[in-house]
């Protein structure tokens, strides 16, 4: 299993970069920005620095989208930090949550989705498509570098989409039954597209804490109230028995959510959370209940645990992580 980080882009600039070099060093092989630009920092000046200081992790946004970023500009930023890089440049993109919902807007919808993949992904690999009725190229761009594009999703569409044309699957929960259930959606798409199913990637990406369980617990409460955005949107436009019960029941006592307080240690948010949605959606406890949930995840398909690295004495869990637990893996 590979282990990635993800920032939200909240510390200064020498904290971020300081977390990027201590996990490049602890074993951690991509580093991740949330791109929610409003909310915190731009993501693609930090991400310049985080290839600056690194040799050999990847990086990218965890998640982009279409509408708050045009897919052409999305493309050039990538190509030039393809070049910058040495080739170390991921997209992981979506519909867009916090970085619409703040502007008073919608997520853009999964077609929308689609063609800004295929955009992206091309202009940045130097290849010419025709987007919006003009041919587009970026003649500066290499060809040498291929775009490992990323989906995040937990929908039917989205999952047979990312099946059909993404090269990883970004799944934001921690929960072993819930994320077999994704990837046989994933890999049933990618078959009937005529892919090797084995060839989609497949992430995990949650918040995990080593230490006391109550006090994890604590920290990580905001998670599951972060993933209920994204299925209530699912429960208001599927049938319930299109989409697993463990995913949906939760959210029926949500009020609201207040995206001034997203992703934050102790939001009001996540008052309707209990400790048993905690300890499945996200890792918490022991070195031991980390190490047992990652054998489980990657039991259940997982090759990147992406550790949402957002719940206090990050510098902390690195070490606790690179030390213990990343070994425990690859072993």
């Amino acid at each position: 299993m590979q282990f990635g980080f993800t920032l939200k882009p909240e510390h200064s600039i020498e904290r971020t970069l300081a977390l990027t070099r201590q996990a490049e060093a602890a074993g951690f092989s991509h580093g991740w920005l949330f791109d929610s630009h409003v909310l915190w920092r731009d993501p693609y000046p930090l991400l310049t620095l985080m290839a600056q200081a690194t040799e050999r992790m990847r990086l990218g946004t965890c998640v982009t989208n279409p509408a708050t970023r045009e897919p052409s500009v999305t493309a050039s930023a990538l190509a030039v930090l393809q070049e910058l890089s040495g080739g170390r440049m991921d997209l992981g993109i979506g519909r867009g949550d916090s970085a619409r919902r703040v502007l008073g807007k919608t997520p853009t919808s999964m077609k929308d989705l689609e063609l800004a993949v295929h955009v992206i992904r091309a202009l940045a690999e130097g290849r010419s498509i025709e987007y919006e009725g003009a041919m587009l190229e970026l003649p500066w761009a290499s060809s040498g570098h291929k775009l490992p594009v990323w989906i995040a999703g937990y929908g039917p569409v989205a999952l047979k989409l990312t099946g059909r044309i993404a090269d990883g699957a970004m799944l934001q929960i921690g929960d072993p039954d819930l994320i077999r259930w994704f990837v046989s959606q994933v890999r049933s798409s990618a078959e009937a597209s005529g892919r090797d199913p084995a060839a989609v990637r497949v992430m995990a990406a949650a918040p995990a804490h080593v230490g006391d369980l109550a006090d994890g617990r604590d920290r990580t409460r905001w998670f599951p109230a972060l993933v209920s955005n994204h299925v209530v949107d699912l429960v208001n436009k599927y049938p319930r028995q299109d989409l697993p019960e463990e995913l949906t029941t939760y959210v029926r006592d949500r009020e609201g959510y207040d995206y001034l307080h997203h992703a934050e240690v102790g939001s009001s948010n996540a008052a309707f959370v209990s400790d048993d949605i905690v300890d499945r959606f996200c890792l918490v406890g022991s070195v031991e209940d980390h190490i047992a949930r990652l054998r489980e995840l990657a039991d259940a398909g997982v090759d990147q645990f992406n550790l949402y690295l957002m719940n206090g004495d990050e510098e902390e869990q690195l070490e606790i992580y690179g030390r213990e637990i990343i070994p425990a893996l690859r072993d």
